[in-house]
């Protein structure tokens, strides 16, 4: 049906243009409006140095479970379940893609040779797992622990085949060490909102949840 005919007719001609301009005004709303929602993109999550410790080589362990290397148990520490979603700009999961974290143990060691000790051989400091199709992603580990320098943080990359979309780090909402952390005083708010989020208790330990967003 054609809208404008369907209104009634003005008396004189100025009230004829003033309804025929509203009336398609009326008409280009909807399409309009569908423009503006395609356009709405989430914004990129920052990204943010890799860091001297990324592991040489990959570990022979590198499931979700940071807490079992092998046949060993780590004991140490807050055990804390990390995880969350990664998003495309149009707000789409991210298919095929994986996210790797890495982090010290608790009393500050990283698997490294570079690091000036050895990490307790319990702790398996390095996670690797394969976006499911929501593009959630969880790892079994502990809150992170400080070291000299720097306040407690998680490494994390999203890669999807050979190509890496995102290398950055994950923050504790609440920690004292946030303010003091070079790092995490140069992200603007909006990117320390991303990633800097409370670790929540649970029946089963800490919870954290991140949203990561690239540019696949």
């Amino acid at each position: 049906m054609n809208l404008i005919s369907t209104l009634p007719c003005p008396s004189t001609p100025t009230s004829r243009r003033r309804l025929l301009i509203g009336s398609a005004a009326l008409l280009a709303a909807p399409a309009f409006i569908g423009n503006a929602r395609a356009q709405t993109r989430l914004p990129l999550t920052p990204s943010q140095a890799e860091g001297p410790f990324y592991p040489v080589s990959s570990p022979r362990d590198d499931d979700f479970d940071l807490l079992r290397n092998g046949d060993r148990r780590y004991g140490k520490g807050q055990i804390a379940w990390v995880g969350g979603r990664v998003l495309n700009p149009a707000g789409q999961a991210l298919k095929g893609g994986v996210v790797e974290i890495w982090q010290c143990d608790q009393d500050g060691r990283y698997d490294h040779p570079r690091d000036g000790a050895r990490m307790d051989p319990d702790f398996q400091g390095f996670g690797r797992v394969t976006l499911s199709a929501d593009g959630t992603f969880r790892f079994r580990t502990i809150r992170p622990a400080p070291y000299s320098g720097r306040t407690p943080h998680i490494h994390a990359k999203v890669k999807l085949g050979q190509k890496e979309l995102l290398t950055t780090q994950l923050y504790v909402e609440g920690d004292p060490g946030n303010a003091r952390d070079f790092l995490w005083a140069r992200l603007p708010a909006a990117g320390r909102a991303e990633l800097t989020r409370p670790f929540v208790p649970g029946s089963d330990g800490l919870s954290a949840e991140y949203t990561l967003v690239v540019e696949a």
